[in-house]
Parts: structure tokens; C-alpha cells; sequence
């Protein structure tokens, strides 16, 4: 049985993520990990936040604070919210470490002895104003591309085309706004990745044909237009330090690792940061490095601006230093959320943030709506219209009113233990059939990580059971034959835990209820087999039972238009 490593985009310090961000790497990367577990894999899901680069130092200046004091709230902030949302990560790292530094520092240093690195005069931006070279994300202007008006030098958040600082029209310094720009010369590091472009497409042609489109054509189209040799050093106060004992000269002048270099490399590091802190037990090499990680089978979760660096720049980086590194094997991409068809987002404030979401409701209403409506195939929209519907629809009256009615009614009817009486006839047989067809089609789609069809399934599942129970009417039988009526309320029953165990993936707080409202010896979510699944008769009459909270509540028009005041009924201009 493979062991899986999984891994999500790292979510980057400046501010709490919105929900586009959650469902493009975080929240399916948990789903599938808590999907694995439940199948009794060996699962190990690791995550960090991404700490170094400009946007830090920029939200520690307005701040007044010094940045490694305001990535340390802002981790621990993060950190919050995610525990919030139920990610069940195995660590969730920093990549301003110690690990991340010393890793870095001996990619780079092997990178160099095997001629991919070559130190480089160039001409960069330089702002008089603000008295210091201004790495890319320092200059902000017109992206030539697309005409994007707040562009940045290293990246069009518009049109996701990678930029330097020079390209942008009309440039302006990110600090002070000054327009007065130079261009100075100075050295910075670079790595060749024109060298390595034959290995990476080689690289790329082993693996794509598994991935979803999406990812295989970012990374085609990247390797088409050619690896082009990329700075890998900034001007900044804070990040990886070049290491002195390879280039006293930059190191003196005090360049740091530029983030897109160091933030892959966190991967590796925060395993180890969960392996350093219980090392008798934990190994990370053995996740990572050579014949150890043979077993290892690697998913990464990304939205699709992040994907060129995960399926051609990284691999470039791995592939260079001529060591034994874990390689990922498959490379799941998201396209984006949009809010009312225009982009979240984190600089403009548009969206709802996921802090602000939690506010508003439990994570499960969230967790599902998300998952049901994955930006896979192409840009999913979010209106509250539609998550209200979603909600009222598929949690409150398909799955919460199906155990609140049945349980209620049995223990109106018969107590508080699962209902002895009756023998499984038709009905029943049909039923099992059924609900087995949809666990194996449910089970397949979180296998092969297409998580809207694997939301259907689910959906299918509770509406099953729904089905079932209007069909044979307990509230009728129970008038002309009592035993009948206890066959399908413990039919019904069962058909509660099953949806306990299978739903944890997605609803792991409302799962958990589920199971505890039977007095079970052990509250483990083991996942259900398909025999039982024909038969549901895990519940025997006799088992004491509860009837739980309220597991979803229903959203008013009142509520809607709540939210839609809140947060806006359309994108901003």
C-alpha cells in the first residue's frame, strides 16, 4: 500500500486567505487526505506559510512592526482559521525556518557545483526616493500584456503572465509611490534553466498524460515558450541569506533567496520541521530522499497561477542539484473561484475571506458548498443565491432532515434504542444495491481527486435514503404493522452511519455528530465496505441512540440579503 505525501500551495503570509484560495489547494488537499486515511493509507499532509518576500516587508512597515514579529502573528492567525475550517494537516510549517534556510542554501550550493547557477550584472530597478534597489514586487504599473493597472514586476495577478519590473508601463515604487525610477546595475544570482529545459520537458512527458488538462497544458505551454535563465536573488532584509561561504561578495551586500526560489523548497523543509519535533518517530528523509521514498506517492494541490512553478521551475530546481529528491507524480490544478464572475481578491479586499466565512457560518456549510462547486473544469462563480440554495437543498433537507426525522420519529415511537422487528425484503435488497453502486462510484471519483463528481455521488447517497424512506412511509406502516415500520426506521438508521463515515471527507464536524448519536464502542470512522453497505446491519437493535442538534440549519431570504449587504450581490468595478 503506497504511502501518500501531500501537499498544498503555500498560502502566503500577507492577510487571511478568501475562499478562492481555500478551494483551490487547501480544503480538497484535506479532503483527499482525510478520504485516505479513512482507506487505511499511510497519509502525510504537510502545508506552511510562505513568509519571505516583498509583500511582508511592505505589510510589517504599514504595520510599524518588525517582520519576523508580523509573520509570527500572521502564522498564528492563519493557523486559527484554518483549524476553524477542520484542516487536518499533519504540520503546517514556516518557510522562514531555520530548516527552510539551511535546505535552501544547499540546493543552491549544489546547484552552483553542477553549473546552474552563475552570478550576473544586471540592470535593476533602482527609486531615489526610497534610497534602495526595488525587487519585483516592489514596482507596481500597466501590465503590457493586458493592461492590467496594478500589475507587479514579477507577476500580473490579471492575466497570471510572469513579468520583470521593466516591462511595466508607467512603473511606480510600491513603497512610496514615487514615480522617479532609475535603472542601476547590480549582481544577483541566476538560475539556468535554459540548461536544464531538455530534462524538465523529458521530465514533464512521463507524467502529463496523468494530470488534469489544466495542469498539463500550463506546464506544455511554459516549456514551448521556452525555460528562460531567471534571477534567484532579491534585494531585501528578509529572506533565505545567500550563503557566505559560496558567495562572500552578494552575501555581504546582503542578498537574500528570492521567495519563488526558497517557498517550493518549505516542502521538504516542514517535514522535516515535523520530523525534528519528534525525531525517534518521524523521518522525513524517508518521505523525500532516495530509495526510502521509492513507496511514496506525491499529490500536489494548486490553483492554476501556481502551476508553472510546480510542474516546471521546482522540477527545474530538483532535477539540477543531481541528488535522489521525491519528484511529484501528480499535480492537481484548480482554476479559479470568482465572486459574482469577478476575482477574490486579497489586495482589493473582494470576496469573503475565510475568517470572515466562519463568522458567518459553521465550516461544513462551507467545506460542501466548495467541494460541490470546484473550479475544475473551468471558473466556478460564488453568489450567496447559490450557496444559499446549495445549503438549504443538499444539507438541511436531503441530509440534516433525513437523520433529524428518523431519529425523532423511532425515538417517539420506540424509545431510545435502535428498533428490534421485521426482516429485509425487497425494498431493502434494492436499497442495498443502490447505495452500493453510489459508494463505489463516490469512492472512484475521490480516487481519481474529481471532487465535484465525488460531491455528487455523496449528494446521491443521502438523497437514496430520502427515497427510501418515502417509499415504504414508516409513519404509515407503524398504524398496520409495527415490525415493519422498526425494519425501516433501523434500515434508516444505518443508512445514518453510513453517510457519518463516507460524509467525514467533507463534513467532518457534522460526521462526527452523526456517529456519536450511537452508542458505539468506538467513534472511528472506518471507512464502510461494500458488502456492508448491501446490507446495513452495522446497527443491531438494541444500540442506544440520541437524537443530535440540529445538523444544518436552513438560510432565510432574510439571511441572504443579510449576507448580500455584507459582502455586495456583485463583484466590484
Amino acid at each position: 500500500m503506497a504511502r501518500h505525501l501531500i501537499t498544498s500551495a503555500l498560502p502566503y503570509i500577507n492577510g487571511i486567505k478568501h475562499l478562492g484560495n481555500m478551494v483551490g489547494s487547501m480544503l480538497p488537499a484535506d479532503v483527499y487526505a482525510r478520504y485516505l486515511r479513512q482507506r487505511g493509507h499511510d497519509v502525510l499532509y504537510i502545508c506552511a506559510t510562505d513568509e519571505h518576500g516583498t509583500p511582508a516587508e511592505l505589510a510589517a512597515k504599514e504595520q510599524g512592526v518588525p517582520v519576523a514579529e508580523f509573520c509570527a502573528t500572521a502564522h498564528g492567525a492563519q493557523k486559527a482559521v484554518y483549524d476553524g475550517f477542520a484542516l487536518a494537516f499533519d504540520y503546517f510549517g514556516r518557510s522562514s525556518s531555520p530548516q527552510n534556510v539551511d535546505i535552501t542554501q544547499h540546493f543552491a550550493r549544489r546547484l552552483h557545483e553542477n553549473g546552474f547557477i552563475e552570478e550576473r550584472a544586471i540592470r535593476q530597478v533602482y527609486s531615489p526616493a526610497d534610497g534602495r534597489f526595488l525587487p519585483d514586487r516592489y514596482v507596481e504599473g500597466t501590465c503590457p500584456h493586458c493592461g492590467y493597472d496594478k500589475a507587479r514586476g514579477d507577476q500580473c495577478e490579471n492575466c497570471t503572465r510572469v513579468l520583470d519590473p521593466t516591462d511595466l508601463i508607467n512603473p511606480r515604487s510600491a513603497i512610496s509611490g514615487s514615480t522617479d525610477l532609475e535603472v542601476r546595475e547590480t549582481k544577483h544570482l541566476f538560475l539556468l534553466q535554459s540548461k536544464l529545459q531538455v530534462e524538465v520537458e523529458e521530465w514533464v512527458a512521463r507524467h502529463e498524460a496523468d494530470w488534469p488538462q489544466l495542469a498539463s497544458s500550463i506546464a506544455r505551454k511554459w516549456l514551448t515558450e521556452g525555460l528562460h535563465d531567471r534571477a534567484i536573488t532579491r534585494d531585501l532584509d528578509w529572506g533565505v541569506p545567500v550563503p557566505a561561504d559560496t558567495w562572500p561578495e552578494l552575501a555581504a551586500e546582503g542578498k537574500v533567496f528570492y521567495v519563488w526560489f526558497d517557498a517550493p523548497i518549505e516542502y521538504i523543509a516542514a517535514t522535516k520541521e515535523w520530523s525534528d519535533e519528534d525525531p525517534e518517530n518521524r523521518d522525513w528523509k524517508s518521505w523525500w530522499y532516495g530509495e526510502a521514498a521509492g513507496d511514496v506517492r506525491y499529490t500536489e494541490f494548486m490553483a492554476k497561477d501556481n502551476v508553472p512553478f510546480h510542474t516546471v521551475m521546482f522540477p527545474a530546481t530538483e532535477l539540477g542539484v543531481r541528488e535522489p529528491w521525491k519528484m511529484v507524480d501528480y499535480v492537481k490544478a484548480f482554476n479559479w473561484l470568482t465572486y459574482y464572475g469577478g476575482k477574490f481578491s486579497t489586495s482589493q479586499k473582494r470576496g469573503v475571506f475565510t475568517d470572515q466565512a466562519l463568522d458567518v457560518l459553521p465550516a461544513d456549510y462551507w467545506r460542501y458548498f466548495l467541494i460541490a462547486n470546484a473550479p475544475e473544469s473551468d471558473d466556478s462563480s460564488f453568489t450567496w443565491e447559490h450557496f444559499t440554495a446549495t445549503v438549504n437543498k443538499d444539507l438541511a433537507d436531503t441530509l440534516g432532515n433525513f437523520v433529524n426525522r428518523v431519529l425523532s420519529f423511532s425515538k417517539k415511537r420506540f424509545g431510545d434504542e435502535v428498533p428490534a422487528g421485521g426482516t429485509a425484503g425487497e425494498a431493502e435488497t434494492r436499497l442495498g444495491e443502490e447505495i452500493a453502486r453510489l459508494l463505489a462510484e463516490y469512492e472512484e471519483q475521490m480516487a481519481a481527486l474529481q471532487f465535484r463528481k465525488a460531491a455528487s455521488a455523496l449528494r446521491a447517497l443521502w438523497s437514496a435514503g430520502n427515497s427510501y424512506l418515502e417509499e415504504k412511509a414508516p409513519w404509515l406502516e407503524i398504524k398496520t404493522d409495527k415490525d415493519a415500520a422498526a425494519l425501516t426506521l433501523r434500515t434508516a438508521m444505518n443508512l445514518i452511519h453510513l453517510y457519518a463515515v463516507v460524509s467525514e471527507p467533507l463534513i467532518p464536524t457534522s460526521s462526527k455528530a452523526m456517529r456519536a448519536a450511537f452508542a458505539l464502542p468506538e467513534d472511528e470512522a472506518t471507512w464502510v465496505t461494500r458488502e456492508e453497505a448491501k446490507t446495513l446491519t452495522t446497527l443491531t437493535p438494541g444500540i442506544p441512540f440520541t437524537v443530535p442538534p440540529v445538523l444544518f440549519a436552513k438560510l432565510t431570504d432574510d439571511d441572504l440579503a443579510a449576507y448580500k449587504e455584507r459582502f455586495g450581490g456583485e463583484p466590484a468595478a
